[in-house]
């Protein structure tokens, strides 16, 4: 199963940078592996959808903002996000991107096999090169969260 792992994120706001980082650490840990492709990039929408052409399944790392306590990582499926990460309000969240290229006959990731790794951030409009104490504190626990998903068939996801 041809896997994408995806952080994203902007490496200058704060707490943003979370999936970017994450996706760092798990490119070091991992073996390598023509089946898995760790990449980073820092759009949403159409953009995220056309990112995942060719892959079977995908693990995407962002930062979240629910209200929940900085550092709470979240397991999410496409339909659990309403908006979209995207330069431009004229895009469209990931679901509707995700049928876009579905009725485009694009080979897309099942949306049962696209995991949402959210970590609740507490600060994404500071400019700052630094995690916030708990979104650091929550890093390993979010390497974890992908590393158990790549041990996963994706049947079950």
């Amino acid at each position: 199963m041809k896997t994408l792992v995806l952080g994203l994120g902007n490496p200058i706001l704060r707490d943003d940078s979370i999936g970017l980082r994450v996706a760092q650490e798990v490119e070091r840990l991992i073996p390598p592996n023509p089946d898995i492709e760790v990449g980073l990039d820092y759009w949403g929408g159409l953009r995220l959808m056309e990112r995942m052409i060719g892959f079977d399944r995908a693990i995407i790392i962002d930062a979240i903002c629910t209200g929940a306590s900085p550092g709470t990582i979240h397991l999410l499926n496409p339909d659990d996000i309403p908006t979209q990460r995207s330069a431009s309000a004229h895009d469209v969240n990931l679901s509707t991107a995700l049928e876009l290229g579905y009725q485009a006959g694009a080979h897309l990731p099942a949306v049962k096999n696209i995991l949402l790794i959210g970590v609740e951030a507490a600060d994404v409009q500071t400019f700052d090169e630094t995690l916030s104490p708990k979104v650091e504190d929550a890093l390993p626990a979010a390497v974890e969260a992908v590393m158990t998903a790549l041990s996963n068939t994706g049947e079950d996801q």
